[in-house]
This record gives C-alpha cells, structure tokens and sequence, in this order.
C-alpha cells in the first residue's frame, strides 16, 4: 500500500513539474541581425603627387645609328660612305638639331620632333645646300642660322608651326617651301633679297589680303611658280612677278578680279582658281584672254556662263559651277566660217570639263566645229 501511495506521489509531481514548464514564455527570436562590428578609421598617409611628364619624356627616345666611318658623325644621324655629303637625320625621333659637320651638303631632318633651329648646329655648316625640315614642330627659326649657310639653295619647312616667314633668308635660295604652316604674317623686307627664287609654296597657311602688300613679292624676280592656294585671300594677291609660269590661288575667298590684272604676265601658263567665289559679275569678258595660258581652272565657283578664252589654252576646268547652256559661236576664238585647212589657227582645246553644272548631252555641233583638237569632253 505504501508503495502504490509513492508512486502516485511521484507521478503527482511530475505533472506539476511539467505543466509549470509549458507556463515559462519562449524567447522571441530577433527579427533583424546585429550590425556588424566595424574597424575603426585608420587615415594613410599622404603619399606625394607624381609630376606632370615633360618633353621629352612624352616623345619616343631618339634612335641611334651604327658607328660611323666618319668621326663627325652625329650618333643621332646616318653617314653613308657612298653619299659622304648628306646628312640623313629623318624619323630619328630627334628634339634639338645635333652640329652638322662641315662636309654636309645635304641636310636630311624631317619627320622628327624638332621645336626650334639655332644657330648653334650650324656653326661648322658652311657648305649646307639643301635642308629639309618638313614635318618636325618648329614655331622659330633663328635669323643667324642663314647667316651660317649664306649659300642654301633649298629650304623646305612645310608642315610645321611657324607664324611667319623667317627672317635673314639667304639671296641664294632657289625653292622656299612653307606650306601647311600658320602663317599670318610676311613681315617687310623678309623676301626681298630673294631674287634667284623660282618657287614659293605658301599653301594651306592663314594669309588674308591685309598680309599681302603691293610690294611683298616685288624683289621676286625669277619666281616661276607661287602657290598661295587654300589661305582666305579675297582678292587676287597684288604685286606678283610678271614673269609667272604658275599661279595656284585655290581654296580661297576671291570674288572679284581686275580687268587687267595678268595684262603684263608674259610667261603665265598654268592659273588655278578652284574653289572660289567667282561669278559672271566677278570676272570681266576677256580676262582669261591670255595668250601664253595653258591651262585654266575655275571648277567649284558660282559662274553661269563659259568666259572668253584664247585659242591657245588646252584644258578648261569649268566642272561644279551654274553654267546651264553652251554656245560654240560664242566661245569659239576664231570664225567658224575660217580656212579649215589652216591648222595654225584652230583652238587649241584637248580637253574639257562641265561636269556638275545644269548641262545634259549632246554637245552643240558648233562646239565641235569649233574645238577640232578636243579629245575629251566631260559633262
């Protein structure tokens, strides 16, 4: 009996035990996560700026050539034993001009890095006939360079940054070749000792009419060719040598052109006028009447009508201009009703363009007629 009460006894406080279990409340769980715990800031230290690279660290490093059979070779140049007077530098990467031996004739320096040219290198330079300086970075050529090689005869500084033609330019010079500069200026007197140049290439520069005075080119004697083409001149450059052979005036502005303006030209033989502003008002009726032209081209203007030519030119450019017909009686320099036997008198024409003008085929028979030496014709 004692012990059936034990056991109930043991098994009253078990219940008891685990109904007061069920009573405790249940912890909630946390509905979002804890921060994470950060380190703390730690500033670095100032580490110094790096400078800016300078020139010529930006430039590639200079080439050097092989050693040299001659002593006064400049390591920066080749010296080849066959040509003994050239001096060929170009495509050296080369910033500053290195002393030019005495012996050089022929100065090879294109394609380089060169900002300026001084004297300095020049010093031993007497004999110097030929430079060519094209496609370097020159903005300044100093006046005493030419006082080193009084007897130059080439100079060829195109494609690089000068404002303004040098000064002290040698009286030997033959070709002076300037263009694809940014030229704006053509200070007094810097031509004027030139009178054995035949050629001046000023193309592609920024030459306006106020920087061509009526005597700029006075002094040029024996120019044959000047090319003043793609600049913003708008009137034709005054002053020019009548003894011309050349005269490139495209790419500009000109609208107008003086009557008599090629009246004293005796030699004129190639004249090129593309790309202007020229119109029927802007060119009198006989101006291209010259009897020594050759060739004339007037392509990319605003003309309407074909302007008289003389019966020596051979080739006509007219193409991309507002010419809507074409009268072979009227353009034709000599009388249809003329000996057609006597060559000596039909006109010399081989070849013309009309292209891109209001025309359409065929050409008008008086046109034929009249060109009996045109082989081309294009409209």
């Amino acid at each position: 009996m004692k012990a059936g009460v034990g056991l109930f006894s043991a098994l009253a406080l078990f219940l008891l035990m685990g109904s007061a279990f069920t009573q405790r409340p249940r912890p909630k769980k946390p509905t979002k996560r804890p921060p994470p715990t950060r380190k703390p800031f730690v500033p670095k230290p100032a580490v110094p700026a790096q400078p800016e690279p300078q020139e010529p660290t930006d430039f590639p490093p200079p080439i050097l050539g092989p050693p040299s059979a001659f002593s006064d070779c400049p390591r920066e140049c080749l010296c080849s034993p066959s040509y003994p007077n050239s001096l060929n530098c170009e495509n050296r990467n080369i910033r500053v001009i290195p002393v030019i031996p005495l012996r050089t004739h022929y100065l090879y320096l294109q394609n380089n890095y060169i900002s300026e040219v001084t004297a300095d290198a020049f010093r031993n330079a007497s004999e110097v006939r030929w430079i060519n300086l094209a496609n370097n970075r020159i903005h300044r050529i100093d006046k005493q360079v030419f006082e080193k090689i009084p007897a130059l005869l080439y100079l060829y500084a195109h494609r690089n940054q000068l404002n303004e033609i040098p000064a002290g330019l040698p009286a030997s010079l033959e070709q002076l070749r300037l263009d694809r500069n940014r030229i704006s200026k053509i200070p007094p007197g810097a031509l004027s000792k030139l009178e054995n140049l035949t050629l001046l290439d000023l193309h592609n520069n920024q030459l306006s009419d106020s920087d061509l005075g009526k005597n700029t080119f006075k002094d040029l004697k024996s120019l044959m060719q000047l090319n003043l083409a793609h600049n913003t001149l708008k009137k034709m450059p005054p002053g020019v040598p009548s003894g011309l052979i050349q005269l490139f005036l495209d790419k500009n502005r000109i609208d107008d052109i003086p009557k008599d303006y090629f009246e004293s030209f005796t030699n004129l033989a190639f004249l090129r006028l593309n790309y202007n502003q020229l119109s029927d008002k802007g060119v009198p009726k006989a101006v291209f009447n010259v009897s020594t032209l050759m060739d004339l081209q007037l392509a990319h203007n605003q003309l309407s009508m074909v302007p008289v030519f003389n019966s020596h030119l051979e080739h006509l450019h007219l193409n991309h201009n507002s010419i809507e017909s074409i009268n072979g009686t009227h353009i034709c320099p000599f009388s249809l009703q003329a000996d057609p036997s006597d060559y000596s008198m039909v006109p010399r024409l081989r070849y013309l363009r009309l292209d891109g003008n209001h025309l359409s085929p065929p050409i008008p028979v008086d046109v034929i007629m009249c060109f009996r030496h045109l082989h081309s014709i294009v409209i």
